[in-house]
This record gives structure tokens, C-alpha cells and sequence, in this order.
């Protein structure tokens, strides 16, 4: 069974003033193995080295990339996504974020919620997003 979005919508209806097209939606019903994602910050999984960029389209790229790529290890896939939390450190770069962002969900439709925080661990890093992902039951090659 594939997960159910409920109310499902797009941030260019939501926020007509703001350059953004990210599919999301109010909520989500899923049932299956549970993929909880420490939160995801521009760096290398492998090395834990910081990507060279004080980008925020370029830290989130990364930060996409290694949510996908875990995932994936997991035996998921994106469509498996269900909820998203994004920290970014200054107002400023939310819709370069956010934009950066739906390139990697869209069509999935996730729950989100956006913080602007004071700092992250790290004073180089923009940007750290968390996510949980669920694969439904009778799918994917659990480890």
C-alpha cells in the first residue's frame, strides 16, 4: 500500500510572493518500516568532511543527496519520504533552500516544517535537514 497524502499541496499557491515550487502536503498516513535520518548537513557521509561552498543552494544540494543516498542504503527509495524538517540559519536563504529542496521531493509530498535557528553544530553550515521515511509493507529490501 502506497503511503496517503492528505491535502496535497504546492508552495507557488501557498506563498504566490515567494519563487518556490515544492510539493508537500498537511499529512501523511503510512504503514510500514520506519527510516528515522539523524539531521543532514553539507557534508560527506564517508569522510564527515564539510563540502567547500558557503552556498546555501550548494549545502543543500549536498544535504539532499545524502538524505536520498541513505535512504537508498535502507532499502527505500524518495517516494518513501514522509516528513522533513529544515533548519536554516537566516531567513534570507529559505527560498534558495526550499527551491534547492524541491528538486529532490517533487512528486513526493511530504509533511515539512521549517526552522530558522541561531546556529547549527557547525558555523560554516546554512542549512541541516532531518527526515523520516517509511517504506511501505511488502516493499523494499529492509537490512
Amino acid at each position: 500500500m502506497a503511503h496517503t497524502r492528505v491535502r496535497r499541496f504546492n508552495t507557488k499557491d501557498t506563498y504566490p510572493e515567494q519563487s518556490l515550487d515544492n510539493d508537500l502536503c498537511q499529512a501523511v498516513i503510512a504503514r510500514g518500516t520506519m527510516i528515522f535520518l539523524r539531521g543532514q548537513c553539507p557534508q560527506d557521509l564517508d569522510s564527515a568532511q564539510n563540502i567547500d561552498s558557503a552556498d546555501p543552494v550548494a549545502q543543500t544540494h549536498k544535504v539532499m543527496q545524502n538524505i536520498r543516498q541513505l535512504i537508498e542504503e535502507c532499502g527505500g527509495r524518495m517516494e518513501h519520504l514522509v516528513k522533513v524538517v529544515v533548519y536554516i540559519t537566516d531567513i534570507r536563504h529559505r527560498e534558495a533552500v526550499y527551491r534547492t529542496m524541491g528538486e529532490y521531493i517533487k512528486g513526493v509530498h511530504p509533511v515539512s516544517t521549517g526552522l530558522v535557528v541561531q546556529a547549527l553544530a557547525r558555523p560554516e553550515w546554512l542549512v541541516e535537514i532531518d527526515g523520516t521515511a517509511v517504506i511501505p509493507d511488502g516493499e523494499g529490501e529492509h537490512r
